[in-house]
C-alpha cells in the first residue's frame, strides 16, 4: 500500500527536506521515526527538497508498506518526532501517486516585518529600517505572467532540465506592520522564491524600476537579479494534487 503524509514542520534546525550527506534534514528524521515505529526500512518521497532553514506550513511525502495502518501511527509518530515537526495525517491513495512530480502547484508565502518584532525574529525577514513601496512591488509582479523561463532567479548548477515554471499568482500584502508576499506556480527551481523576493525588495526601495524586472528575466543570469532573501521568512504553504 502507498500512504501520504500530510504534515508540517519549523525548517530552523534542518538542512532542508531532502536527506544531506552530512548534515541533517527533516527527510531524515522523518524515516528514522517510520522506520522504528513501523520496525522495517521505510523511505519517503517528498512533495519536493525546501531549502536550508525554510519551513512548511503544509507538506506531503509518500512511503510504501505492507502493514496496515491506522490513526494509532499519526500518535506514535508525534510522539517520537521533535517538537519541530507534526504530523496532521496519514492516508492511502493509488498505487502509483507520487509526491513529487504528481503535485499541481506548490505556493509559498514570505513574511516581512517592518518594525523591530522580537516574536518573529525567526520567521521573517527584518526589515524595520527600510521604506518599501508595495504598489511598486505589485506592479513587478504582474511582469512575472509573462515569463515561463525563470534561470535568473535558479540556483546554479542545479542540474534541471528546464527552468520553466508557469506562475498562477503572485501578489504582495502589508498588514500593518507585516508584509506578505504570495507565490503559486505549477513548480518551483532552487532559491526560486527567495531570489524573486530579494530582486522585488530592490523594487520596492526604489533601486530598481518594476520594469527592469523583464531584463533582469530576459538576462537568463543569475547575476543580473538581487541578493535571495533569507530563508527563515520563507513558508510552503500548501501543495496540491488530485486526490
Amino acid at each position: 500500500m502507498r500512504y501520504f503524509i500530510k504534515f508540517s514542520y519549523s525548517g530552523k534546525n534542518y538542512f532542508g527536506y531532502q536527506i544531506q550527506p552530512r548534515e541533517i534534514s527533516v527527510q531524515e528524521v522523518l524515516e528514522k521515526a517510520l522506520s522504528t515505529i513501523l520496525r522495517e526500512n521505510v523511505k519517503t518521497t517528498g512533495a519536493g527538497r525546501t531549502d536550508t532553514g525554510v519551513h512548511a506550513k503544509q507538506f506531503f511525502a509518500h512511503f510504501d508498506t505492507d502493514k496496515p495502518i491506522d490513526e494509532k501511527l499519526i500518535y506514535q509518530l508525534n510522539s517520537f518526532l521533535p517538537a519541530d515537526i507534526s504530523i496532521h495525517i496519514i492516508f492511502s491513495v493509488k498505487p502509483d501517486l507520487h509526491a513529487r512530480f504528481d503535485a499541481k502547484f506548490r505556493t509559498y508565502e514570505y513574511y516581512i516585518s517592518l518594525e523591530k518584532n522580537p516574536f518573529s525574529q525567526e520567521s521573517a525577514w527584518q526589515l524595520w529600517r527600510r521604506n518599501l513601496d508595495v504598489e511598486r512591488m505589485n506592479e513587478a509582479c504582474k511582469i512575472l505572467f509573462e515569463y515561463e523561463d525563470f534561470t535568473s532567479f535558479s540556483k546554479l548548477h542545479t542540474g534541471n532540465k528546464t527552468n520553466n515554471c508557469r506562475i498562477y499568482k503572485a501578489e504582495w500584502e502589508q498588514n500593518g506592520t507585516e508584509l506578505k508576499f504570495t507565490i503559486s506556480a505549477d513548480r518551483f527551481l532552487r532559491n526560486m522564491v527567495r531570489a524573486i523576493v530579494g530582486t522585488m525588495i530592490e523594487i520596492g526601495n526604489g533601486k530598481l524600476e518594476p520594469k527592469a524586472l523583464r531584463q533582469i528575466i530576459e538576462d537568463k543570469n543569475r547575476n543580473s537579479a538581487g541578493t535571495s532573501a533569507p530563508a527563515h521568512g520563507l513558508f510552503l504553504v500548501e501543495v496540491g494534487y488530485d486526490f
